[in-house]
């Protein structure tokens, strides 16, 4: 029952690379599903609902609350979606675009200090190691 340790140390890992992250994030004045919207808008034109919770994997009732928070703090726009009237795309306003551009290099900074302890060929060999472990689930 090895694989059992394995789940509790992935999980424990995990848990303990999120609590690193989001004092880092909250920091900033930022949840961590904020920046992740924010991080995923950066340098991308603006996309949909769908599109965005795609590339953020944050669920859709969840996605709701967030993008009006960011909406009310002047980080996204939602602009009319040319292509289907029912729906909108959001995109990062001019003050959403300068928070980007600030806070995602520092927290990319701030995240490789976490790393820092770990060589390259550590990395690496443990990115192999869970595509392995995840691909047995697919």
């Amino acid at each position: 029952m090895t694989y059992l340790r394995f789940i509790r140390s992935l999980a424990s890992t995990y848990q303990a690379f999120e609590a690193y992250s989001t004092k880092h994030i909250k920091g900033m004045g930022l949840t961590m599903t904020q920046f992740d919207v924010i991080a995923t808008l950066g340098n991308q034109p603006p996309m949909t609902c769908k599109e965005l919770g795609e590339k953020t994997l944050i669920l859709k009732g969840t996605m709701t609350g967030v993008l009006e928070r960011l909406e009310q703090k002047g980080l996204i726009t939602k602009i009319p979606n040319a292509e289907d009237g029912r729906s909108y795309k959001i995109g990062l306003t001019k003050a959403g675009e300068r928070l980007f551009k600030k806070a995602f290099p520092e927290h990319v900074q701030y995240l490789e200090q976490g790393f820092a302890k770990c060589s390259m060929k550590e990395l690496n060999q443990t990115i192999e190691a869970l595509d392995r472990i995840r691909s047995q689930f697919i």
